[in-house]
């Protein structure tokens, strides 16, 4: 039974609960509705491998029992008596067949290349190597001991005699290597500074004795015509022939130096 209200008790708020309506969503278009995915086939199950059961083995085939082994065993016989040997024939020898020859190739000899006739020389050249004769030695000048010594001295002075250049040679090409003295008032290089490169200078001179002689030891006598190879000493002096001299006058010297035993320093063959 449903209790009754007590009297006088106050009666209890009631509440009040709203309730919220859902709007209708409209629909999209049929167009724009996506298409439903087929769906996809189900995967078969593997039919599960049932294990083999053992073939029952097969029991191993009986041999035959051999026929011998069946029958029964024989007495052994009685040794019979050997036979006469009888002689054996000597076999006859054989004569070797004779084996067939063999028939020799025919060698192929090598075609002869033809010959080409040989070049005849120009009959000048024969008669220049026959003309040939031996090697002369250069003559050589008759000099005292002091002018040797002198002349080894000067070749070891100038083996270790240095180069010298002009000043500011490596700033102007147009300069050139070729030495002119520095005559410059504030010049470094004519005060001799030792900052400054070699200067010609007296130190660096041969000895007087073999000044001016050729590398043979020769005293050079210039000369421009046949009359002045007289009076040249062939024992010191030596010829050299100017180089204005044409080549008809060049061969007439060196006849005459020849004839008159000079030695020609620049000589020319024709």
């Amino acid at each position: 039974m449903a209790e009754e209200p007590k009297k006088g008790a106050p009666d209890k708020p009631v509440k009040v609960v709203k309730k919220a309506v859902k709007k209708p969503v409209p629909e999209a278009p049929a167009a724009a509705k996506p298409k439903a995915k087929a769906p996809k086939p189900a995967r078969q199950a593997a039919p599960k491998l049932t294990p083999k059961e053992p073939v029952p083995a097969k029991p191993p085939a009986k041999r035959p029992v051999p026929k011998r082994a069946l029958e029964e065993p024989k007495a052994p016989a009685e040794p019979e008596e050997p036979a006469p040997e009888l002689p054996t024939p000597k076999p006859e020898k054989k004569e070797p067949e004779a084996k067939p020859k063999k028939v020799a190739r025919k060698e192929r000899k090598p075609a002869k290349k033809e010959e080409k006739p040989a070049k005849k020389e120009p009959k000048a050249k024969e008669e220049a190597e026959e003309e040939e004769e031996e090697h002369e030695a250069r003559k050589k000048p008759e000099l005292e001991d002091a002018v040797r010594t002198a002349l080894r001295i000067r070749g070891l002075i100038a083996s270790r005699r240095p180069t010298f250049y002009r000043q500011e040679w490596y700033r102007y090409k147009r300069l050139g290597l070729t030495w002119r003295k520095p005559q410059g008032g504030q010049s470094k290089l004519r005060r001799h500074l030792g900052y400054r490169i070699n200067v010609v200078s007296i130190g660096f001179r041969g000895p007087k004795t073999a000044r001016g002689l050729h590398p043979s030891g020769f005293q050079e006598v210039l000369v421009h015509t046949v009359h002045e190879l007289k009076g040249v000493d062939p024992k010191r002096q030596a010829v050299r022939i100017a180089g204005t001299v044409g080549a008809r006058k060049r061969a007439l010297i060196q006849e005459e130096a020849d004839g008159l035993g000079l030695r020609v320093l620049n000589r020319r063959e024709a």
